[in-house]
């Protein structure tokens, strides 16, 4: 940051703290970012409705640090909770109390595996102001154009040079002061994220629950609702809430959800449980470019899982319209996720998330051993970003889909696997054949079968399923340490 010969009026922060218990930890965190983000919103609030101030109005996210000084074997059987070697580690935070549980967790595993004491104090990182009064109600924002000044002559904005994916991508090994990252991400770009998941899905993620589906069909959507409404009225399943676009909320099932005037671009929907064990599914339509903006800003919610259902073009003359494709390799021709994973690394497909599928696919169609079979293949699915791929000279790209033994091709699969892969976010991929263009089968009105009708709508079904079974299973198996690199940061 380049000096500021204006004067600076920043909150009395207390002196850092030593904690060796996680939730008192978490309590100071908190109580250090509502002190940051109140003042700044007070500030604003003078700033917008009077002169301009005399002063640069500044707060600081708060920060954890430890320090570890010996080389003890730690229990590694968890991919997390745990740093490589001796040093000072750090990260910025935001909203705790969003991520109240989540850093209870980390910070006790830490303690308990290093025997250390964590501190808690404010960092020298700056809170952008747009971040501080994001959805504080007592806050208006002008429109832009209104204020007299620059917001930039006086309070810290949204500094994109700062704000990326270094830390996951490999490139950030140390912080500025000579730390080591302790988390993926640092405070900035999870606000980046939780502002970009208010726009694109108009949902809070205050509503976003660990375990996530993506698809590209509104068909899902539709059953997805039905299922909710039918899951409230069970009060075996535990689930509290379903919310839809808008943030409605209904916790009984003749709820009244009212359609909006204007739909956001990912349609979002959350089936809640107390304990945000639930289920939330995204619409993200169609294209790699948007499935690499939905996972790039959920990743930073760190849930246990995400998976894709939605259709596919069969590749195989065998297959019928309504077959189902798992995913157990990916052909990336996508190319955006190029530049932050090369496509040489490859995409493995991870044995937890796969038995769960298989065995949801199983439970639903009740068809077990070799009759599975008949519904559903085991291969190579390849993403590519033209649509329109069939309107081009084939020759090539046929020779590569048969080469790769690809089974399926469709436009979000590879980019939410490869995404999962970078933010170490477990995956997987089901997908239903609603055409098959090497043969001509395309997608026509009146050419669906009633065997393809009902294996659409048992596909969501699967997914919700193969979640419910991610659930049930410990921590430690679903987050493989195949998905940690070799020098790794100890949050999840």
């Amino acid at each position: 940051m380049q000096d500021d010969p204006t004067p600076v009026l920043t909150p009395d922060h207390p002196e850092s703290q030593a904690f060796d218990d996680a939730a008192h930890a978490v309590a100071c965190l908190e109580a250090l970012y509502e002190q940051a983000t109140a003042f700044l919103a007070d500030h604003f609030t003078r700033a917008v409705t009077g002169a301009k101030p005399a002063h640069r109005i500044r707060a600081f996210y708060p920060e954890i640090r430890l320090t570890v000084t010996s080389h003890a074997e730690v229990d590694s059987r968890l991919s997390f909770g745990h740093v490589s070697g001796p040093g000072t580690y750090a990260t910025t935070i935001t909203r705790p109390d969003l991520f109240r549980a989540y850093l209870i967790q980390q910070i006790a595993l830490l303690m308990e595996n290093h025997q250390v004491t964590v501190q808690i104090g404010p960092s020298h990182t700056p809170i952008p102001v747009h971040f501080a009064v994001a959805g504080n109600p007592s806050v208006s924002v002008p429109q832009e154009g209104v204020l007299e000044f620059s917001l930039r002559d006086v309070f810290d904005v949204p500094d994109l040079a700062t704000t990326n994916d270094d830390i996951v991508n490999g490139v950030r090994t140390q912080n500025d002061d000579g730390s080591m990252p302790l988390a993926p991400f640092t405070a900035q770009r999870v606000d980046y994220s939780l502002a970009r998941l208010a726009h694109y899905t108009a949902t809070d993620a205050a509503h976003f629950q660990n375990h996530v589906l993506f698809t590209n069909y509104q068909f899902y959507v539709d059953e997805f609702e039905a299922y909710a409404r039918a899951a409230l009225a069970d009060p075996g399943l535990s689930y509290t809430g379903f919310v839809a676009t808008g943030n409605q909320e209904i916790t009984t099932p003749d709820g009244v959800i009212v359609q909006p005037a204007k739909m956001p671009q990912m349609p979002t929907y959350h089936l809640k449980r107390a304990d945000g064990q639930g289920i939330t599914l995204v619409n993200i339509g169609v294209g790699p470019s948007n499935a690499k903006t939905a996972t790039d800003h959920i990743a930073v919610l760190r849930p246990h899982a995400w998976l894709m259902v939605g259709h596919c073009a069969g590749l195989r003359n065998s297959q019928r319209m309504g077959d189902f494709c798992l995913a157990h390799a990916y052909l990336r021709e996508d190319h955006v996720l190029d530049d932050d994973l090369p496509v040489w690394v490859p995409i493995p497909a991870l044995a937890e998330i796969q038995i769960a599928l298989e065995e949801a696919v199983a439970e639903v169609t009740q068809l077990k051993g070799y009759e599975l079979k008949r519904i559903m293949r085991t291969g190579t699915v390849a993403t590519i970003d033209n649509r329109n791929w069939e309107l081009r000279d084939q020759s090539g790209p046929v020779r590569r889909l048969s080469q790769s033994r690809a089974i399926a091709l469709d436009m979000e699969s590879a980019t939410i696997a490869a995404n999962g892969f970078r933010f170490r976010v477990p995956y997987g991929t089901l997908l239903c054949v609603s055409d098959k263009p090497l043969h001509g089968e395309l997608k026509l009105p009146g050419m669906a079968s009633d065997f393809y009708k009902t294996q659409v709508a048992r596909h969501l079904q699967i997914g919700i399923r193969a979640m419910e079974r991610l659930r049930e299973m410990p921590l430690a198996r679903i987050h493989s340490r195949k998905l940690r690199s070799f020098e790794e940061t100890a949050f999840l």
